[in-house]
């Protein structure tokens, strides 16, 4: 997830696809809070290092990737794959009123094959067919997580009038975040009642939060707000396809972030029990 494709960096920054076109060898699981989301297949990439330096070796440190990655077919590759690059709902950290771009499903697969998860001789270990479904589901699973956030955000934005903005993103798939070690402890202690298989991935979110005291001199009139999204792999539905789990929520980074988590987690417990 979160392979967000910026523009030629500055200084600082759909349909789901059918059951049809899934593509099992390559499977991402991923969370939703406490609820399920079903996209219709069940390929995704998650495969970026980020622990990279900013700016080194040409990437872009609004999201650790590649700035000019090449959208031109690769010696070797059978497929023709489109490179026509999507647009997210979600707004850049900038002054341009744009939006990220997703990765065409050619930048992708070239994306992959720099970074080792293809053998340019066999196409293996993820097949060339699987690359357009995977981009699908990658731009699916992001979306689902900017809604998050955004639900996370409505308090706020309800106060400002303004939307927030996503500034940049870091992938860190190799650190669980406490929670995430925390249920680890209790699958252990509760088996029947915890999953016991850890986060597939791990996202640190970096969004802008409108406030007009706010003394950020990079991001005059907004507040950084850094969100910790863990990916989790479901349990197949009836129909025996993939769900996925996104959980989402501001990092307990200071006082009003805790203060957030308190509201929304308690709100939530209220309409629970309300219902019930």
């Amino acid at each position: 997830m979160g392979w967000f494709w910026a523009d030629p960096v500055v200084d600082h920054g759909s349909k789901v696809p059918s059951a049809s076109q899934a593509s099992s060898s390559s499977a991402c699981p991923v969370m939703h809070n406490a609820s399920s989301v079903k996209p219709e297949t069940s390929a995704c990439p998650v495969m970026q290092d980020s622990s990279a330096s900013s700016g080194s070796d040409g990437l872009n440190p609004l999201n650790n990737m590649p700035v000019f990655l090449s959208a031109n077919k690769q010696q070797g590759q059978k497929l023709d794959l489109p490179t026509e690059r999507t647009t997210s709902s979600i707004p850049k950290g900038d002054n341009t009123h744009e939006n990220w771009e997703y990765p065409s499903p050619q930048q992708m697969y070239n994306a992959m094959l720099r970074k080792g998860k293809i053998d340019p001789n066999t196409g293996e270990e993820i097949p060339e067919d699987a690359v357009e479904s995977m981009v699908q589901v990658h731009n699916f699973l992001n979306e689902g997580c900017w809604q998050e956030v955004l639900e996370w955000e409505r308090p706020h934005t309800q106060q400002t009038q303004v939307e927030p903005k996503l500034l940049k993103f870091t992938g860190k798939p190799g650190q669980l975040t406490p929670r995430a070690r925390y249920y680890g402890i209790l699958s252990k202690l509760f088996p029947n009642h915890f999953e016991g298989d850890p986060p597939f991935d791990r996202h640190d979110w970096l969004v802008l939060r409108a406030d007009p005291m706010s003394a950020d001199p990079e991001n005059p009139g907004y507040r950084k707000i850094r969100y910790v999204i863990d990916f989790y792999g479901g349990a197949d539905d009836e129909d025996g396809m993939p769900t996925f789990h996104l959980d989402v929520r501001p990092a307990l980074d200071n006082v009003t972030n805790a203060r957030d988590r308190f509201r929304h987690y308690y709100q939530e417990l209220k309409e629970k029990y309300n219902k019930d």
